[in-house]
């Protein structure tokens, strides 16, 4: 699913804020593989198969999500080397991430909410790709380096992409589809020598 802005990533209302119940009907007893706060756009993969979210959302296994984000101003060098090899972030460092600063903004269609905007603060683009999931980590991240996020879009999970998908939309996963990616969660991840291990052996088992 894309995620559209403004909307919760569950199915039980809270407050005012659209969730993702508006979006349906979805197939029976599906939920979301980790979670995009309500400010953020993009992929979303809900799923029955409880053996498949724990290994995409466990971060043991250090599988990589990638973020088109908007920041104010432009990074340097240095805050790009910041964030690619961690940043501290409530007494703990990030694992090491890709970033890259884009040269031109990416083809993405207005957001519901136009980004704030000031004349005499210029803003940037990077792709950053994570390998683990803390609560509102790329916008901390880029705050800590003094580039607040304006803009956050989850472009990939793996081997799935947002394409074809407009702010609303989804669809089901072809047969082919849920093959690769069952056998890319399976594949061992790059760990530090502090990490520890995603545990081996089993099998997933359909729902």
């Amino acid at each position: 699913m894309n995620k559209p802005f403004g909307t919760l990533s569950q199915f039980t209302p809270e407050g005012s804020r659209p969730t993702l119940k508006e979006f349906g009907p979805f197939p029976r007893d599906v939920y979301p593989a980790g979670r995009l706060d309500a400010d953020s756009e993009g992929l979303l993969l809900l799923t029955n198969n409880n053996a498949l979210k724990h290994m995409l959302t466990d971060p043991r296994f250090g599988h990589p999500r990638t973020y088109l984000v908007q920041v104010e101003r432009t990074p340097n060098e240095d805050a790009l080397e910041r964030l690619r090899r961690g940043v501290i972030i409530e007494g703990k460092r990030t694992r090491p991430a890709d970033v890259k600063l884009l040269e031109r903004e990416p083809p993405l269609g207005p957001r519901s909410v136009p980004v704030r905007f000031r004349k005499t603060v210029p803003t940037a683009w990077l792709e950053i790709t994570l390998r683990e999931g803390k609560n509102r980590q790329v916008r901390k991240m880029t705050a800590a380096v003094g580039h607040p996020t304006l803009r956050l879009i989850r472009v990939r999970i793996g081997p799935l992409t947002l394409a074809g998908l407009a702010p609303g939309e989804w669809r089901l996963l072809s047969g082919t589809e849920v093959a690769e990616l069952e056998a890319w969660g399976r594949r061992p991840a790059p760990y530090g020598p502090t990490e520890g291990q995603p545990p081996t052996g089993g099998k997933l088992q359909k729902r």
